[in-house]
């Protein structure tokens, strides 16, 4: 069966408008490359807006206190006088000593208000010894030092107190510090000759900032870790140790069933032989 002539042009029309109208929903379907980057800057711009806004609610207190620029200025000249030797002049640190750009107010604090800072000699772990300067003095470098960047300020009073919940700061205690600090609070030997020291008679103040800095091998628990709240139970736990007596009786320094068992062995069957030889001896 032939075709006419007339049939093969509609045909061929059709398919040619066939074409043209696909051609054309292709090419008002197509995204141009400019949105796929406009929504990758999108979701950058979100991703990092959510990332800030988390971090900042998980870092604790952080901010830079409203010192004024007189305390700030004194800071500085006695942060010359005694830090930057290690800690170079703005604070960026050499090899002797790391940055303090941003480690904030509860650092300073801490380092210096327990004696650590300035430290008497380079070794394993800064020791605890007198400390060399006035509380004016210490609140001067912390001022001077967190206008150098934003970090951990020092604990609102209402956290010091001791006046939280012991049992549930025993049980976080137990979770988060026991490994290192003992139980008890009596502290424990570390690797290469660094230890975590004993925490009877260190100040709540203290206490907090160095949940909050995270000193030497301790890390650093923030808001999200361990509320300020929970912290405050913590210290209530501590202070209730040193209040209160072993009900056990002589407690051995509270370093446990090692020096526990330790006792028992020299002393305990030290008497038993020591006993056995006196009544042979007697019976001789």
């Amino acid at each position: 069966m032939k075709i006419s002539p007339s049939a093969k042009l509609a045909s061929s029309a059709t398919k040619g408008a066939r074409k043209s109208v696909g051609a054309k929903s292709k090419r008002t379907g197509r995204r141009s490359p400019l949105a796929t980057v406009s929504l990758i800057v999108v979701g950058l711009l979100t991703t990092g807006g959510a990332y800030a806004l988390f971090t900042s609610t998980a870092t604790a207190e952080t901010g830079t206190s409203s010192n004024s620029q007189a305390t700030v200025n004194e800071g500085k000249k006695l942060f010359a006088a005694n830090c930057a030797t290690c800690h170079n002049v703005n604070g960026s640190g050499t090899e002797a000593g790391p940055s303090l750009v941003g480690v904030g107010e509860a650092s300073v604090d801490f380092q210096v208000g327990t004696g650590r800072m300035p430290a008497a000699a380079n070794g394993p772990q800064a020791l605890k010894k007198p400390v060399q300067f006035t509380n004016e003095d210490i609140q001067a470098m912390a001022a001077y030092v967190a206008s150098l960047g934003t970090g951990p300020s020092e604990p609102e009073t209402k956290y010091l107190q001791a006046n939280g919940d012991t049992a549930k700061g025993a049980e976080l205690f137990r979770i988060n510090c026991a490994m290192c600090h003992n139980v008890a609070g009596a502290g424990g030997a570390l690797t290469q000759g660094k230890f975590a020291p004993a925490l009877k008679g260190v100040t709540s103040k203290h206490i907090y900032e160095a949940m909050l800095t995270g000193p030497q091998n301790m890390p650093v628990f923030n808001d999200l870790n361990i509320t300020p709240q929970e912290k405050a139970d913590i210290i209530t736990y501590l202070k209730y140790l040193e209040k209160n007596p072993s009900p056990g009786g002589f407690e051995l320094g509270n370093l446990g069933p090692v020096s526990e068992g330790l006792f028992i062995w020299i002393f305990g069957l030290g008497a038993i032989v020591a006993i056995t030889v006196w009544l042979t001896a007697r019976s001789n």
